[in-house]
C-alpha cells in the first residue's frame, strides 16, 4: 500500500472491515462478539424500557385527561433517547466483556490478510490470555477517564467553552475509538500501550479518520450492534497495512 495517507482512508477501513465480517471462515469469530453486544445491548435496554413503561403509567395517572395526548409524544423520544445514550455505554461495557474474543477475531483476520503462520491458538490459550487483555481495557479506561472528564468540563465554561466541547469531545471520542479498537490487534503482539498512542499518532489523520467513522456509526441504534466486530477487522486491515513493522514476534496465545 502506498505510504500516503489522509483522513478520507479511516472510512475505507472501516468498509474492509464490513467485508471481512462477510468471509465464511471468520464467521464463528464474528459472532462471539457480536452476540456479546446483542446480549449486553438488548438486556439493558429491555430493562430501561419497562422501567420508562413504569414511569409513563405514574405520568398518566398524574396529569389531567386533556394532557394525555403528550404521552404520544413522549414515548418516542424517550425510546430515541434510550437508544442513543446507551448505545454509547454499552458499547464501552461490550469491549470490556469481549475483549478476548476480539483479540482472537483481530489474530484471525490477521492470519486471512497474511497467510502467516501463528502458532496453535485453542480456546485454553484463550483463557490465559484473558487477564492480560482484561488489565489492557481497564489501562485504556484509566487513559480515558482523566481526559473525558477534562471534554465534559468545557461544557460549564459559558459561550466559548458551550461551543468548543461538543467539537472537542467528538474528537477525543474518534481518537479513543482508533486507540480502542486499534489495540487489539497491537496487543497480540504485544505492542506497549504507549508505544502504540505514539504510532497512532505518527498518523494521526488516518487514525482519527478511522475513528470517526467508528464514533459516528456507535451513535446509531442498531448499526451500533454490529459495529463491534466490523471495526475490529478494519483495525486489522489498518495494522496490517500500515504497522507490521511494530511486530515484536509471533502471536502467541
Amino acid at each position: 500500500m502506498s505510504a500516503s495517507y489522509h483522513t478520507a482512508s479511516g472510512p475505507h477501513y472501516l468498509l474492509r472491515g464490513l467485508s471481512l465480517i462477510l468471509e465464511r471462515d471468520l464467521r464463528l469469530f464474528v459472532l462471539i462478539p457480536l452476540a456479546v453486544n446483542l446480549f449486553l445491548f438488548g438486556g439493558a435496554f429491555y430493562w430501561f424500557y419497562l422501567q420508562l413503561d413504569q414511569l409513563f403509567a405514574w405520568f398518566e395517572g398524574a396529569i389531567p385527561s386533556y394532557l394525555q395526548w403528550l404521552s404520544y409524544i413522549l414515548w418516542p423520544l424517550a425510546i430515541i433517547s434510550i437508544a442513543v445514550v446507551f448505545s454509547l455505554i454499552f458499547t464501552s461495557v461490550a469491549n470490556f466483556i469481549a475483549a478476548p474474543f476480539n483479540g482472537l477475531l483481530a489474530e484471525r483476520v490477521e492470519l486471512k490478510l497474511t497467510g502467516a503462520p501463528l502458532p496453535d491458538a485453542g480456546w485454553l490459550d484463550l483463557i490465559k490470555d484473558t487477564p492480560r487483555m482484561l488489565a489492557r481495557e481497564v489501562h485504556k479506561m484509566w487513559y480515558y477517564l482523566p481526559r473525558a472528564l477534562g471534554c465534559l468540563l468545557l461544557f460549564l465554561v459559558p459561550v466559548l467553552g458551550q461551543t468548543l466541547a461538543p467539537l472537542m469531545w467528538f474528537a477525543f471520542s474518534a481518537w479513543m475509538m482508533a486507540i480502542q479498537y486499534c489495540d487489539y490487534p497491537f496487543d497480540n503482539h504485544k505492542v506497549d500501550f504507549n508505544l502504540m498512542r505514539r504510532s497512532l499518532a505518527e498518523k494521526r489523520s488516518l487514525n482519527w479518520g478511522f475513528g470517526a467513522t467508528i464514533a459516528l456509526c456507535s451513535s446509531l441504534p442498531v448499526i451500533n450492534l454490529l459495529i463491534m466486530p466490523v471495526a475490529v477487522c478494519g483495525a486489522t486491515a489498518l495494522w496490517v497495512d500500515h504497522y507490521t513493522q511494530l511486530r515484536t514476534g509471533p502471536v502467541s496465545r
